[in-house]
């Protein structure tokens, strides 16, 4: 049976406050250029992908 998609699926994520940052400026990069590079963790991409959708949300605001 297929997963029921969650409305409000951005409440119910497991957000980390700070990360995704933590982990660009220990590899010397921004965020983006962080996010750009291969080989990233599953966890990380999903980071990614979330920074990604708040910028959207933050210019549309």
């Amino acid at each position: 049976m297929a997963k029921k998609k969650v409305k409000k699926w951005i409440q119910a994520a497991d957000i980390q406050k700070g990360a995704l940052t933590k982990k660009a400026k220990a590899a010397g990069m921004s965020i983006s250029a962080y996010c750009s590079q291969p080989g990233l963790s599953t966890k990380s991409k999903r980071q990614c992908v979330l920074a990604k959708t708040f910028r959207r949300m933050a210019r549309n605001k």
